[in-house]
């Protein structure tokens, strides 16, 4: 993995596309920044490194009549940007956009606008939002098990929190991980889609029984909880297990994201990908194994099925996921993890997980 750019080397690329389109104006032309291409089109699966990487498409942002107002959105941003490092300051991203009311008839409209053109300048400095200063509103993930993370407090002092000691809560990821270090004796990491079921796992101190640590993403990671997991297992060399619904959206929104990245966000998959991690339910297959109550496939389901195995370049690279990708458009059905409850409200615990962490072959890569 390449180093992360410091504070500095950011505010010198902005200051060197700042003095190039200075220049360009004196010359009396009209200046331009080029920015990648955001999205699956403008990417190829790396097989060898285990993300999504940018082939190079680039869409070109020219100063004239009809692009004066995005033009200056992206130098205002920049600038903001530039202060917030400067300052050791940060920004969420709702703030952001109210702070480009004071910028005329430049300010943003809508929170859509001015999060487009954050994702433009992050891409163009190919570095991620947090280290141009910038935060998002949601929380990173929860986290509960063997595990110590190493923080510090508002003094700079080491703070040591262990994860185990949360009772039924659990400890809630930063925004920013960097900065931590981490303690812990487990066997792997295991990484569940929906909040119900990470409780029902803490509930019964899973951790305890299976020397692992938990962490709930509810829903698709955020960046900060797909670093945190990238960290942790490449820190302490832990396998990852992935537990999430039986559905295309389980599979290529939440698992496809945390594996290998999303097009949208290419230029920092690098770091916020975890090629390792492995997939072990709910599987097309466990429907059927396992008798699971199901829902009929909807419109948007089957939609995202024919699009993954058409254009998705994971899927394309992997015969196993387009084989399961296939039989449960053939089944036509779905299956949320609480399904598993129908045999008793344990029996994920007593039963389903143990059985799958044993048998590999029950896996998707």
């Amino acid at each position: 993995m390449s180093k992360e750019k410091s504070g500095k080397d950011i505010i010198k690329q902005m200051q060197d596309i700042a003095v190039r389109i200075y220049n360009t104006i004196l010359k009396k032309e009209n200046p331009s920044v080029n920015i990648p291409l955001r999205s699956l089109n403008n990417v190829k699966y790396d097989e060898k490194e285990g993300y999504f990487e940018l082939i190079g498409k680039e869409k070109e942002r020219t100063l004239t009549a009809s692009t004066a107002k995005t033009f200056a959105q992206t130098l205002r941003m920049m600038a903001m940007s530039k202060d917030l490092i400067k300052s050791d300051d940060i920004a969420t991203k709702r703030e952001a956009y109210y702070i480009s009311k004071n910028w005329g008839d430049a300010k943003f409209l809508e929170q859509p606008e001015s999060d487009n053109v954050m994702d433009d300048i992050e891409a163009m400095l190919m570095t991620n939002r947090e280290q141009i200063g910038f935060v998002p509103e949601e929380k990173g993930g929860a986290v509960a098990g063997q595990l110590v993370v190493i923080d510090k407090d508002e003094d700079g002092k080491e703070l040591k929190i262990d994860c185990t000691k949360f009772g039924s809560g659990a400890y809630s990821v930063p925004v920013s991980v960097e900065h931590l270090q981490f303690e812990t004796k487990a066997a792997f990491i295991l990484a569940i889609e929906t909040a119900g079921m990470f409780q029902r796992l803490v509930k019964h101190n899973y951790w305890k029984k299976a020397n692992c640590i938990l962490v709930s993403m509810g829903g698709v990671p955020t960046r900060a909880c797909r670093r945190f997991i990238r960290r942790l297992a490449d820190d302490k060399k832990l396998p990852v297990y992935v537990f999430t619904d039986g559905d295309p959206y389980g599979y290529f929104s939440i698992y496809r994201t945390l594996k290998v990245g999303s097009g949208n966000a290419a230029h920092i998959n690098e770091y916020f990908c975890v090629p390792q991690a492995k997939f072990i339910g709910i599987t097309p297959q466990d429907i059927i194994d396992y008798k699971l109550p199901t829902h009929p496939l909807k419109e948007v389901d089957k939609k995202k099925i024919k699009d993954v195995i058409k254009n998705d370049p994971f899927c394309l690279h992997s015969k196993e996921w387009q084989k399961a990708l296939k039989q449960l458009a053939d089944m036509g059905k779905r299956a949320e993890q609480q399904a598993l409850a129908q045999h008793g409200l344990n029996f994920v615990i007593s039963d389903y997980l143990p059985q799958k962490l044993k048998n590999q072959k029950t896996w998707l890569p």
